[in-house]
């Protein structure tokens, strides 16, 4: 294994924000040493912090466990070029890109398969629908479903200078702001990220985006309760979450601990209440058929337990998963799906006042 390979591996990865340069040409590439079969890179990163050094730095841990030979291990590390300041690090993260949000909410599940990011996307444009100031961030780093359900797969957000640092810029459709992790992320490509690293990551996904003025900024969290969430809940201003679930016991049963989460004493966030997604089937031509093909009110019967509002209950619709492939989200047409959508909407916004 030769350094020349290495580089190869590693011109791979490519910065988004600057022209889309690979770091071995734009010379982040600092040092790389091969010794005791293990493989080290180190990245330079300038004074001012780049964005985008969380993304960067798993790309090339993962280019290199592409690459790497059976029992080689690679280890990635990085170093302040400009040596004036250290570089901060994810901790010194403030909250300043946020002051003009007025509400943040989290879209959370207790289990993955609900459909929780079908309902952000949608209640996101339901709300812009209405009138509203909106934005939503993709926190669900390991799968980040917004490029695909907005159609904006291929699009990489720019970034701007400014007297606090670097700033990443949303993109903008439908009315509403979007921001995820899948934007930096070639096709297709896994994120090899350890828990800390993940959260980092969201974290300057999140604090170092340029929302602007909007009334409400919409967070997809990933399904569960792990490091991620605890950290998202800890260091972003999130004042309450609402909890999607779909009818059946089996999905039921993790909403005790989406809830839970919330509700702990180091945690203290509201409840808004619970989405029941998938309640029941309705064909197109026939909307006022249901057949409850996951059991019935078993989000209606959970919300009534923890003494929380059963906010919506959104039908099982093809054109849902139809508009979700090909970008366009329900809530922007017409039909049960749109207006139970624009009802979660409304309802969200009286709620928060």
């Amino acid at each position: 294994m030769t350094e020349n390979e290495i580089l190869q591996y590693l011109a791979e990865v490519h910065h988004p924000g600057r022209g889309d340069r690979d770091i071995v040409s734009l010379g982040m590439v600092q040092r790389v040493s091969v010794a005791d079969e293990t493989v080290r890179v180190t990245l330079a990163f300038p004074r001012r912090r780049d964005p985008l050094a969380e993304y960067l730095i798993g790309a090339a841990r993962a280019a290199l466990v592409r690459h790497l030979p059976t029992g080689v291990r690679s280890e990635v590390d990085t170093v302040v070029v400009d040596e004036v300041k250290p570089k901060p690090g994810p901790q010194d993260l403030d909250a300043s890109q946020l002051s003009g949000v007025r509400h943040i909410i989290g879209i959370a599940s207790g289990k993955g398969g609900v459909g929780k990011s079908t309902v952000a996307v949608n209640l996101a444009c339901a709300l812009a629908r209405l009138g509203y100031r909106v934005g939503l961030a993709d926190a669900d780093v390991y799968g980040p479903s917004v490029p695909t359900m907005t159609a904006t797969e291929g699009q990489q957000p720019l970034a701007e200078d400014t007297e606090g640092g670097e700033c990443i810029l949303p993109l903008e459709k439908y009315g509403v702001k979007w921001m995820s992790i899948g934007y930096f992320a070639e096709r297709g490509q896994a994120l090899i990220w350890r828990g800390p690293m993940a959260c980092n990551a969201l974290k300057q996904m999140i604090l170092q985006v340029k929302w602007g003025e909007l009334d409400y900024l919409l967070i997809d969290m990933p399904p569960g309760t792990g490091d991620i969430h605890i950290s998202l809940v800890q260091d972003i201003p999130m004042e309450a979450a609402v909890i999607v679930t779909t009818p059946q016991n089996v999905a039921l049963s993790d909403v005790e601990k989406g809830i839970d989460l919330f509700r702990n004493k180091n945690v203290g966030k509201e409840i808004l209440g619970i989405v029941e997604n998938m309640s029941w089937f309705t064909p197109e031509a026939h909307p006022e058929e249901k057949y409850y093909l996951f059991g019935r009110d078993g989000g209606k019967e959970m919300a009534a337990a923890f003494g929380v509002e059963l906010l919506a209950q959104i039908p099982v619709v093809q054109s849902i998963r139809e508009n979700a492939d090909a970008g366009e989200p329900s809530a922007l047409g017409t039909g049960p799906a749109a207006e139970a959508f624009l009802s979660l909407a409304a309802r969200l916004a009286e709620k928060v006042g």
